[in-house]
């Protein structure tokens, strides 16, 4: 997987076709920051309550996650499930737009995650099918270059659009516009592919397994991936402990547990970050601003990633963006103990909000190495779905944990915690380096009929 980092910045647009992924994640990004404002500004409404329409919102993504990426195995029409996707977007922009009261809001912010997950199946499985093995590589680069180019774009849409005071409101009629523009674009744009692949196929390519566990614009973090369908199975105490058992030389478990802190205090921190900002006197504009330096420091830093994750290594790498990430935040808590002027909270947040973007591209990338390094040739379907669960879990977990601090506690209390849940990772990470070594170590003496106990050559951490 390694190898193919380094081609992600070798052509901006692998196909033209691939631009009309632009305005869908400008929609996405910027209504990423709407949401929260319009239940502050527009309806009034507190903290808590941002809490529980992050709440409901994950909890449908991850059932829905299991539905569409059944239906997207059983009905392979990938730009059809696209359209609707982004033309559901644009039609639960407008309808927002008018909404009186947050519960009408819960309702529609809920429906709008139940149709998330599809076009994040769609659009990597179409990727998959339209391009042959040698093409993946740079199509996948151009499909994230694409993504966070409008990531970026919405924002600053964003920003421009409220800071000559027109309401949040109008600017929903914007994003439903930009949506509909992606939704027309590939309706018109693309064909279907003539071999359908399956959600399953996505674990064997490390370039479209990658894109799905990049954090989804609008969101912060990865919609769950299931390419094997959860069953009910008897005995399952049974099942895990012999699980359990199974994997406990190994470090994949160390890999996933790391993986669900990082996640809990992503959602706990970033559901709680807007309304902070907004409580800290900051308007929407300057809000938006702050959104934009963590995409944007993401946007410059990303392509570096592969280099850093092969010269330094990903576990190294992971380590330390794990590690600044989590000062980041609790850089943030210290931030809670100014009463800054009008406007004069931008700078500070701007900054570690930058820092804190740049820090989960390096992380991104270095902990998909590790992860997909960990797969190796065992079960890739059921490990990934076992580490989605966890995944979907953790988002669940860190909006209700942030709806209950809102309550109990404050903002500051907020980000200590994510701080300190987040560093408890870093010796995680270290452990799942000793246990991939020492089962490194282990396998090429029993292939060598040595000593299992001989140490590993190489360097810790490169890919293999």
């Amino acid at each position: 997987m390694a190898s193919t980092l380094r081609t992600w910045s070798g052509r901006l647009v692998a196909r033209p076709w691939l631009a009309a992924f632009v305005p869908i994640n400008a929609a996405t990004a910027g209504f990423g920051v709407v949401l929260p404002l319009l239940i502050l500004i527009t309806l009034h409404g507190s903290w808590a309550e941002v809490a529980v329409a992050a709440t409901l919102f994950n909890s449908a993504v991850i059932l829905a996650s299991l539905a569409w990426g059944h239906l997207s195995d059983t009905y392979p029409h990938r730009r059809l499930f696209l359209v609707l996707n982004y033309a559901g977007y644009a039609g639960i922009y407008v309808v927002l737009s008018h909404v009186g009261s947050v519960y009408a809001l819960y309702g529609l912010y809920t429906a709008l995650g139940a149709i998330s997950p599809a076009g994040v199946s769609a659009s990597n499985l179409l990727i998959l099918e339209k391009f042959g093995e040698g093409e993946r590589p740079t199509a996948y680069a151009s499909f994230q270059e694409m993504s966070m180019i409008g990531s970026v774009a919405g924002l600053l849409v964003g920003y421009f659009w409220t800071v000559s005071n027109d309401t949040l409101q109008s600017l929903l009629y914007v994003l439903a516009g930009l949506a509909a523009a992606s939704a027309a674009a590939l309706w018109f744009g693309i064909s279907e592919a003539r071999r359908p692949l399956t959600t399953a196929t996505v674990a064997r390519h490390p370039e479209s397994l990658f894109s799905r566990l990049r954090p989804h614009a609008g969101l912060g973090v990865p919609i769950p991936f299931f390419p094997h369908r959860p069953r009910w199975r008897p005995e399952p105490l049974r099942r895990l402990r012999a699980w359990a058992r199974e994997e406990l030389r190994h470090e994949l478990p160390l890999i996933m547990i790391a993986s669900f802190l990082f996640n809990l205090s992503a959602n706990l921190f970033n559901i709680s970050y807007t309304p902070y900002l907004y409580a800290a006197g900051l308007a929407a504009a300057p809000i938006f601003l702050v959104n934009f330096a963590n995409n944007f420091a993401q946007t410059l830093v990303f392509p570096t990633t592969g280099g850093l994750a092969n010269r330094l290594g990903a576990d190294r790498l992971v380590g330390r963006a794990t590690y600044v990430r989590g000062l980041g935040y609790l850089a943030a808590a210290g931030l809670t103990f100014f009463a800054f002027a009008p406007g004069g909270a931008f700078l500070p947040n701007a900054a570690i909000y930058g820092l804190l973007g740049g820090a989960i591209a390096v992380y991104t990338t270095a902990s998909s190495l590790m992860l997909f390094r960990g797969l190796g040739r065992r079960d890739p379907g059921r490990l990934l779905g076992v580490n989605s669960a966890l995944g979907g879990v953790a988002a669940v977990a860190g909006a209700g944990l942030s709806g209950i601090l809102a309550v109990v506690g404050s903002f500051r209390l907020v980000f200590l915690v994510s701080g300190g849940v987040l560093l408890a990772s870093v010796p995680l990470w270290t452990a799942a380096t000793v246990a991939y070594e020492r089962r490194r170590s282990a396998d090429r003496a029993r292939e060598a009929g040595g000593n299992p106990a001989a140490p590993a050559t190489g360097p810790a951490g490169k890919p293999h």
